[in-house]
């Protein structure tokens, strides 16, 4: 069976058993900012598991894409050196929600691998927690297995935890024997090639609480998974992932490339690298296909991270040239089917990947420069290691992995100081959690709900009313805000860019201030900031507010604020669709800031949008409100029949089966779960405000709505009229031509200062041309000129160069505590007598505890210990004899 096949055969099988087959969710999870990719199967249904979600199913399975390059679950490191570690893989699935157990799960595995795969049973082991008898049993009495090669395995092996609280259990893992003679059963879970875990079966039947100890769940689960990856080698007879038709395209693709050929070799360089680049595109062309963008923080860094170390490799292969945005092509031929997003999204990531290898390849020089400085530095000061912050910043800023850092300093006969490097690592990823803390959903400060009601999923009235009556349903307090749970709310929980609803929630006692609406799985969640005492008439602290029972509430969401929301986020719809029009349909969203106040929106587009575009495009959306057309708002649309519509998905959302669409016919159609405005007309006018870089291949656009953009045009309106007075104009006559002849005229009085003050510094600098040392026919000129800036220094510098035929020098400066070098050499002083002034003034900046370089005809450098500048102009006299003698 091809990889296809045998992927669809799974899906058949458990279609057959009544699941219902489920699409793989992104790889980078909606709202779950403490994951930065999907990494299992069950990522999706975590709600499930944790008793905050529900789904109208029972029964599910499918193939879930997966990245593991970062966190718990990080398997960078060990890709291409072995054969079956992968930072993007599939992993086949069956799940029960409260249904099925142990008896069908075991069962159905094993039917499957050995009824339908056909694998040999003398080589399958099935490994159970030491506890789990019951487990033990039905792999015993209810399968042919062996028995004996069902293995009992501990807490580390065989019982799966979401976390350090929360919903585990045991679980039964599916291993296979790969030996040339059968003998690996010792290798079980030894973490040896020759023995590999197939399939891994969850039972999910406790809660673990803050103390520790476990707790029955009311009902229990199923979560499996199975690496297609895997068990497409094993069913191909191939020992190796990598050696299986999955592969195999892109190893063609590779070889077509860079004219190197795969060998299927562990050890071999070549071989190495190969796996790594067919390994990394995978992973980059997934995530940016679901949306992810290379950035320098969070998954953006980690997409960084992987092109780069990619590339690196390439360079083994002979290649120093883009070329993983050519591997694009091949997985949206031969994966498209299955993933559809590979191909909607193609021309996309590979624009992106290109802009991203093109910029690493021409960055890479640049860090090639600052390890030469470092090294330089550490030389005349006589240090052997390179510091931990030093290797740092060549991986932070210039992608240099620290392996790469550490074969250059050993070419060089220095060391590395990788604790300090590992110390700036850590510290990083602690802001980085920190961030992602800051961004949750509600924020878990331990607390647990109180409930008044049975617990249920909060029913949201606010797509048709802005007030309704309801009752309390739960509530808990966090740190000094209260967080309320209604049966029903017409507020709006932050979700898909668009901020939370706030408002007032009255009841007989109290009048809560809204400040924020969030979610919390199925949950709406007020967040109160303020309330008041209505009996006592006085304002009390939320935390020592006091409520009980399921109390009627008034829920009010603050009208204004809500259309003013809504004016932004249709015009974010409108602002897509313009784009574009304008741009091309290779435009998809990236991101959006839906607020009261204004409104952002990232888009996919790689050169900076022209002045002419963005008229272009406003004119668009303008002409388009004017129309006043209405909005066809559709629900409770099923998934794929709104995509077969033409609905275009908005990064950042999650959607369920079953989506609403937003649609301006004619114009635009949308998945979107957000709140609108009845008729693009009361957007009133948009006004964009700015445009912007987001990361390689994505803009920022800015703009604002309604009463907001009118402000705007006011008050720009009224300061065009200030220019005017200030200038005398009259009413109807432009400012430009006045203000671009004072824009000239200033300019032409700031060249002839800057003559002015060149003539007044070679004057100064007269006797230095005298009195230098003249050596082999080459003048060696030095000064001190403080209170000259570096700039000036720098223009005198280029001229010396010119009025000497053969001449090297240091000019120097002390301004306001700062230190500024600027080294030059003639023409022939650096053809004929090999001078560099970059290197020169390297040695001499060392003495100001600084650095810099530059070219060998002008360098410049800057210190910050002017009491060294002496000390700089003799090093750099010495430095220059030397060569000279």
């Amino acid at each position: 069976m091809n990889s296809r096949e045998i992927r669809q055969s799974f899906l058949d099988f458990f279609a057959d058993k009544e699941h219902r087959i489920v699409r793989s969710a992104p790889v980078i999870p909606a709202e779950d900012p403490t994951l930065l990719f999907t990494n299992a199967g069950m990522n999706q249904f975590k709600d499930v598991f944790l008793g905050k979600g529900t789904r109208e199913y029972v029964r599910a399975a499918d193939t879930q894409k997966c990245i593991r390059a970062s966190g718990k679950h990080n398997d960078l490191e060990d890709v291409g050196r072995d054969t079956y570690h992968h930072t993007f893989f599939e992993m086949l699935g069956n799940w029960s929600f409260g249904d099925y157990y142990k008896h069908e799960a075991i069962g159905w595995a094993w039917e499957l691998l050995t009824e339908v795969w056909k694998l040999p049973k003398e080589r399958l082991y099935a490994t159970v927690y030491q506890d789990d008898d019951e487990s033990f049993d039905i792999w015993k009495k209810e399968t042919d297995i062996i028995p004996s090669h069902i293995l009992k395995f501990g807490d580390k092996d065989n019982f799966w935890e979401m976390g350090e609280t929360g919903p585990c259990g045991p679980c039964s893992e599916i291993h296979i024997d790969l030996t040339s003679d059968g003998s690996g059963g010792e290798l079980v879970n030894v973490g040896d090639y020759r023995v590999i875990e197939l399939w891994n079966l969850v039972f999910i039947q406790y809660n673990r609480g803050a103390d520790g100890r476990l707790e029955p769940l009311p009902q229990k689960h199923v979560d499996t998974g199975m690496g297609f990856e895997r068990v497409t080698a094993v069913m191909q007879g191939k020992s190796s992932n990598y050696d299986s038709d999955v592969f195999t395209p892109l190893f063609d693709r590779i070889t077509e490339l860079t004219g190197v050929s795969y060998t299927a070799s562990l050890d071999s360089a070549s071989d190495i690298a190969m796996r790594v680049i067919a390994d990394h595109s995978r992973t980059l062309t997934f995530a940016l296909s679901d949306g992810a963008m290379p950035s320098n923080e969070g998954r953006g860094y980690v997409l960084r991270r992987i092109l780069r170390r990619a590339l690196r490799y390439a360079g083994t292969l002979g290649c120093h040239e883009p070329i993983m945005y050519k591997m694009v092509g091949v997985l949206a031929g031969t994966m498209g089917e299955v993933f559809p997003e590979l191909l909607r999204q193609r021309e996309t990531v590979e624009k992106i990947i290109r802009a991203e290898e093109e910029s690493f390849l021409a960055t890479l020089g640049r860090g090639t420069e600052i390890f030469n400085e470092v090294v330089a530095g550490m030389k005349a000061s006589g240090s052997t290691v390179i510091t931990g912050a030093d290797s740092f910043r060549l991986y932070d800023t210039f992608g240099f992995p620290l392996d790469l850092t550490r074969l250059m300093a050993a070419e060089v006969g220095l060391g590395i100081d990788e604790q300090g490097f590992e110390h700036c690592m850590q510290e990083q990823k602690s802001r980085a959690r920190l961030d992602r803390k800051d961004k949750m959903q509600v924020q878990d400060d331990g607390g647990s709900w109180q409930w008044f009601t049975e617990e249920h999923p909060t029913v949201f009235v606010g797509y048709d009313l802005l007030e309704t009556r309801s009752s309390l349903a739960a509530f808990r307090f966090s740190g000094d805000k209260l967080l309320l749970v209604l049966d029903s709310t017409p507020f709006y929980a932050e979700s898909g860019g668009q901020v939370g609803d706030t408002g007032t929630i009255e009841t007989d006692g109290y009048l809560f201030d809204v400040s924020d609406t969030r979610k919390d799985g199925e949950l709406i969640v007020h967040v109160v900031s303020a309330a008041r005492d209505k009996v006592r008439d006085c304002v009390v602290a939320p935390a020592d507010v006091e409520l009980a029972g399921a109390i009627p509430v008034e829920a009010s969401v603050d009208r204004d604020a809500r259309v003013a929301t809504e004016r932004n986020h249709t015009a974010t719809h409108l602002l897509h669709a313009a784009l574009r029009k304008v741009l091309g349909e290779h435009v998809q969203q990236k991101g959006s800031l839906v607020t009261t106040e204004r409104l952002r929106f990232d888009f996919s587009h790689f050169s900076r949008v022209s002045a002419e575009e963005l008229e272009q495009v406003e004119h668009e959306v303008n002409d388009q409100i004017r129309k006043a057309a209405g909005l066809n708002k559709h629900a409770d649309v099923p998934y794929e029949d709104a995509l077969s519509l033409g609905a275009l998905a908005f990064f950042g959302d999650k959607y369920a089966d079953r989506v609403r669409v937003i649609e301006v016919p004619g114009i635009s159609i949308e998945l979107c779960g957000g709140t609108h405005v009845g008729n693009i007309g009361q957007i009133g006018m948009v006004k964009i405000v700015g445009e912007s870089s987001v990361a390689a291949g994505v803009r920022r656009i800015e703009a604002l709505t309604g009463r907001a953009a009118e402000a705007l045009l006011w008050k720009e309106y009224g300061e065009l009229q200030e220019i005017r007075h200030l200038l005398k104009l009259k009413a109807d006559e432009a400012p430009g031509p006045k203000v671009h002849d004072l824009l000239e005229e200033k300019k032409t009085l700031e060249k002839q200062l800057q003559e002015s003050r060149l003539a007044s510094l070679l004057d100064r600098l007269a006797a230095s041309l005298a009195a230098g040392d003249e050596i082999n026919g080459c003048r060696i000129m030095t000064d001190r000129l403080d209170g000259v800036s570096g700039d000036d220094l720098r223009q005198a510098a280029m001229a010396l160069r010119d009025r000497v035929p053969c001449a090297v020098g240091l000019l120097c400066s002390v301004d306001d505590g700062k230190v500024s070098l600027v080294g030059f050499a003639s023409d022939d002083a650096v053809k004929l007598l090999k001078l560099d002034a970059g290197k020169l003034v390297r040695e001499a900046a060392a003495c100001v505890k600084g650095g810099g370089g530059g070219k060998p005809e002008l360098a410049t450098a800057g210190g910050k210990e002017p009491a060294g500048v002496d000390k700089a102009i003799e090093t750099f006299v010495n430095a220059v004899k030397a060569v000279l003698h």
